[in-house]
């Protein structure tokens, strides 16, 4: 069965692949609801991907475009978009390696010393509405990073988790407490990095080529610890490497492992609005560590 056409639209992946690039499709292989392969006439795979929302597309294609541009990080070039597709080259996968791990760990510090223009500065081409996954996820610039994560990352998730049910008032007191103490907690003042924005280990590809590339981004200007907290908060292979690598180049301020869980509240939240309670949990945990710090 084929990945269902966007919302109102009749188009489906094949249609929409031959109209964004241009090229007849001999075949197609859905993936999942979202997702499917789609081959082009002379033989070339691509990734046909439904937005998950209304402008999920045309910001992950700034996204990605703002990554490549920064001459780092591998991610898959963009071959066309609109409002509710995404068409993209296919990344034949292989197995992450040690060696690749080290190397993805530089090439992070590299895009992060490229830079943003501000905490919260979308791609230059990419809307201030955007996504992380499935949650709508809002680009507002700042310029002290403590008081932007709070505001416009932690708190937003926070009051709708509250307002769903899945957080109890009681606890969000806790997280709330654990972002008036961001400014003594975060550590010393960084610029602003250029982030890939969701940088969980399904959003690793370990390539054929032996390289890692990076997939479905929410791009922003944000701290840079925070991408590495991602890469803690659901694992990822050789992580320890990848780290070292990172490290070589553009070494971590002291007393950044003690804040891997505060970059964490951002993701932790976002997993509570959108899968529920187990989350929620998470989220107190960490913030009651940092509180006891």
């Amino acid at each position: 069965m084929s990945a269902r056409p966007a919302a109102g639209t009749g188009e489906g992946p094949g249609a929409a692949a031959a109209r964004l690039t241009g090229r007849p499709v001999t075949g197609r292989r859905p993936l999942s609801a979202t997702l499917t392969e789609v081959t082009l006439d002379g033989g070339q795979t691509v990734m046909v991907k439904r937005g998950d929302g209304p402008g999920a597309a045309p910001a992950e294609a700034a996204g990605l475009r703002w990554l490549a541009d920064a001459g780092t990080v591998r991610v898959p070039v963009v071959h066309g978009h609109d409002r509710d597709w995404l068409v993209t080259d296919q990344v034949p996968v292989g197995r992450p390696s040690v060696r690749a791990a080290a190397r993805f760990g530089r090439d992070l510090a590299a895009l992060h010393s490229v830079g943003a223009p501000a905490f919260g500065a979308p791609p230059p081409d990419g809307p201030t509405d955007a996504y992380i996954g499935l949650a709508p996820m809002r680009n507002v610039p700042g310029s002290e990073w403590p008081r932007w994560y709070a505001e416009h990352r932690v708190l937003p998730y926070l009051r709708r988790a509250v307002d769903d049910g899945t957080v109890r008032r009681g606890e969000a007191e806790v997280i709330e407490r654990a972002c008036e103490r961001l400014p003594e907690l975060a550590g010393p003042a960084e610029p602003p990095a250029r982030l890939h924005g969701d940088l969980w280990n399904g959003n690793v590809l370990w390539g054929a080529d032996g390289q890692a590339w990076l997939i479905d981004p929410a791009a922003h200007g944000g701290h840079r610890e925070t991408d590495l907290a991602m890469l803690h908060l659901f694992g990822c292979p050789h992580l320890d490497q990848v780290l070292d690598g990172y490290q070589d180049v553009a070494p971590l301020a002291e007393g950044w492992p003690d804040r891997i869980g505060l970059h964490q509240l951002f993701p932790l939240l976002v997993h509570t609005v959108l899968f529920g309670r187990g989350y929620a949990g998470q989220a107190l945990t960490v913030a009651r560590a940092a509180l006891a710090r």
